[in-house]
């Protein structure tokens, strides 16, 4: 940003010397009206392909029968009709259910197979299609560390909440989606690292409550270096971080950073760290607010706080949280991402997150708007009651009261 000083010495705004406030103003004015500028509006937010995909991804939910049918279907649709490389899990593949099927042995001798874990497929997808609920398309963020292919999912789970497409009509809306210009979400993703031996892993003490607060909130000793210490988990998050107390019978005690500052203390049951996408999850359970997808935050909702005013708050996406175990706390803490990985945080490790810039682009059934608050109103029967009764007639009421 240009300084007021640099206007002023530059010649470019002499009609402002002596009035630097004004010239402030217009300034801010100006940085203003160029920033709404550059605000995408999300309806331009449309899928266009380059160039025909050719592979896609199918993700089916394990372990639920009535998927077999359907994920069947789909594939020979794939493999017959459009003429698609279709890749799937190797344990998918290998479902007895499929194996016995002679009729399917054609079509799943084509089909390419991965592992979660060993195979990398992070570069060959163009496409990606859930069959099931939302751990559906939550596992299939969770394939792709880096950028992530535009995903389509179908509602055949139990919740459906980030799944708008019904089976029942999917050659339509598949080929809809080859054709491409279908409306996209960008869901944010959150991009979290563990760090190991912060403090007194490395010989370094841990400083009281009373001394950080002399430091006006800065990172406690032996957190100056944003990299210290060793890490040990690098992922991509879509729903949330959750931080709780584990098995302890004791409330949980951890410290909350923003940009390096010491925030607030949060002791209680935990704390989530959630996307947008995640706001209608955990932290939607634990009293937060519902956030579109399209606004860019980070939402940090307590579990049950110790106190009553401490109520969930929502600070700029791009900002770097970090959470550690306070000097004080009786207890380890545990973590978890979407549900998964968990494990044990011990003093001197933390668990740092920010906004990743690998989104996942979510292909919608009729708009970014409409699917969403479908989705409120159909999944979590957002203001769902009885309708009062209207009056008849207005001098019925009035002889009523009479």
């Amino acid at each position: 940003m240009v300084s007021v000083r640099d206007l002023t010495s530059c010649g470019v705004c002499e009609g402002y010397k002596g009035n630097e406030t004004k010239l402030l103003r217009a300034v801010l004015r100006s940085e203003i009206h160029g920033l709404a500028r550059h605000i995408q509006d999300p309806a331009s937010q449309r899928l266009t392909w380059n160039k025909p995909p050719v592979n896609v991804l199918v993700i089916r939910k394990i372990r639920d029968e009535s998927l077999v049918e359907p994920f069947k279907e789909l594939c020979r649709f794939l493999v017959e009709e459009k003429q698609m490389m279709v890749y799937v899990e190797r344990r998918v593949a290998d479902d007895a259910t499929l194996s016995k099927d002679e009729a399917f042995g054609s079509i799943r001798n084509q089909l390419c197979t991965f592992r979660e874990g060993y195979d990398d497929i992070s570069d060959c997808i163009d496409l990606i299609i859930c069959l099931g609920g939302d751990g559906t398309l939550l596992y299939a963020s969770s394939l792709f560390q880096g950028s992530v292919p535009p995903v389509m999912a179908f509602h055949l789970g139990s919740l459906g909440f980030l799944t708008p497409f019904k089976f029942e009509s999917y050659k339509t809306e598949v080929a809809k989606v080859f054709e491409g210009n279908a409306a996209i979400t960008l869901r944010s993703r959150l991009k979290v690292k563990v760090v190991k031996d912060m403090l007194q892993r490395t010989g370094q003490q841990s400083y009281s409550r009373e001394q950080q607060h002399e430091q006006n909130g800065l990172l406690p000793h032996g957190h100056t270096n944003s990299e210290a210490g060793k890490v040990t988990l690098q992922l991509q998050v879509l729903n949330e971080v959750v931080v709780d107390r584990g098995p302890s019978s004791y409330l949980s005690n951890v410290d909350l950073y923003l940009d390096g500052r010491l925030i607030t203390s949060v002791q209680g049951d935990g704390v989530i760290v959630s996307t947008p996408t995640g706001s209608t999850a955990y932290a939607a359970a634990a009293g937060a607010s519902m956030i579109h997808p399209n606004v860019p935050a980070i939402m940090v909702t307590p579990i049950c706080p110790h106190s009553l005013s401490f109520r969930p708050i929502v600070v700029p996406a791009g900002v770097e949280l970090m959470i550690t175990l306070s000097p004080d706390a009786r207890n380890t803490a545990w973590v978890s991402f979407d549900g998964r990985k968990r494990q044990e945080i011990q003093h001197g490790d933390c668990i740092k997150i920010t906004t990743s810039c690998y989104p996942v682009p979510s292909i919608c059934c009729h708009d970014l708007v409409y699917d969403w608050f479908e989705s409120l109103a159909q999944c979590l029967h957002w203001n769902v009651r009885k309708r009062q009764a209207r009056l008849a007639d207005v001098s019925d009421s009035s002889d009523t009261e009479n």
